[in-house]
């Protein structure tokens, strides 16, 4: 493992992580609840190069962030999952959809143009904290948190107009996962909790789900202070952590290199 260094301030409560693909070599970064509906993106020295605001935006709970398909075929779109629920209090869960930015000389931006997609989970107020877009199908899974076994939760891709109401489609035999990643070829698949990352490796022609349903690889990963986040690299060789910082201190981008692909 190494550290690439600490984070801006600004990133205290840092929630989700994601490499960027208009970006070669940045991530986008997010805070949790209670803070400003900001996105960061920083590059690989941790040094933050944009800030993009969404306008009139709310962060209820942001717990997670992806990239993935969207309206335009040859566009990316961000996804900012506000999806989490510590008191299960929340009938429904929202999504933040807008096109990738390509950083240019400015340094702040307002998002004015996203979609919300809506979400309800189909056994009720369930807090999640990781969201899951697969690069294969465009299908996008959440992962719950609060119970002793995590449930995968499931949307078609392209998403409606109207509130989408998600599919159970597996209980994990792990529980509170804070994080997950999928690789940019979709054949390697990442969650994480506040102890473990585990790996899945994805065969040609096998679902997300199936996938899943195989017994996963414990990764290394040294613990860090609320450890919320992780992302693959731009080639699926390494990955990153990212935790929340403590008091008079930002936290650390922490890169580990994968010795070999597990099988």
């Amino acid at each position: 493992m190494v550290s690439l260094g600490r984070v801006d301030p600004r990133l205290e409560e840092a929630s989700g992580l994601v490499a960027s693909v208009v970006n070669p070599g940045f991530f986008w970064v997010i805070n949790d609840s209670g803070n400003p509906p900001e996105i960061f993106l920083i590059d690989h020295q941790v040094k933050t190069r944009l800030v993009c605001t969404l306008f009139n935006g709310h962060n209820r709970d942001w717990e997670d962030i992806a990239i993935g398909a969207g309206p335009k075929p040859d566009k990316k779109y961000i996804y900012v999952a506000d999806i989490g629920d510590n008191w299960s209090q929340n009938e429904l869960k929202y999504i933040y959809r807008f096109e990738e930015p390509v950083l240019s000389t400015q340094n702040q931006l307002s998002i004015a143009q996203y979609d919300t997609l809506i979400l309800r989970m189909p056994d009720g107020k369930t807090d999640a904290e990781t969201i899951l877009i697969d690069p294969i199908t465009n299908d996008f899974f959440l992962i719950s948190k609060r119970a002793d076994s995590a449930v995968v939760y499931f949307a078609n891709y392209p998403s409606p107009k109207n509130t989408i109401v998600l599919q159970k489609k597996l209980v994990l035999p792990i529980a509170r996962i804070v994080a997950g990643s999928i690789s940019r070829d979709g054949t390697q698949i990442l969650l994480k909790n506040y102890e473990k990352v585990y790996f899945w490796k994805r065969a040609p022609d096998e679902s997300l789900v199936k996938a899943l349903e195989k017994k996963p690889i414990e990764l290394p990963y040294e613990r860090e202070h609320q450890g919320e986040a992780i992302t693959w690299s731009d080639n699926g060789k390494e990955y990153f952590t990212l935790s929340e910082g403590k008091i008079g201190s930002s936290a650390e981008l922490i890169a580990y290199k994968l010795k070999e692909v597990p099988k």
